[in-house]
């Protein structure tokens, strides 16, 4: 336990932080998931409006930094040759 004022702070904005981390990365996760899914039954309507929420995530992702702007390059890359 911190005996410093400002330790304390920064340990209760960490936990904090964390939280949102965990819930953006497990909604990146999920819908990753979704398009996977879709891509899986080949329903062309489905397939697009799944690759849509899924580029838009991992851009979302990418600028707040949850991940690496290459691996988010890369992840849309694989969508893409998976949604042809």
């Amino acid at each position: 336990m911190p005996n410093i004022k400002s330790q304390k702070k920064r340990d209760q904005l960490n936990k904090m932080l964390n939280e949102r981390n965990r819930s953006a990365r497990s909604y990146l996760r999920s819908t990753l998931k979704r398009f996977d899914a879709a891509a899986a039954s080949k329903d062309p309507v489905l397939i697009a409006s799944a690759r849509k929420a899924a580029i838009k995530a991992i851009d979302r992702a990418a600028q707040k930094g949850l991940i690496h702007r290459n691996n988010a390059a890369h992840k849309k890359s694989r969508i893409d040759r998976t949604a042809v």
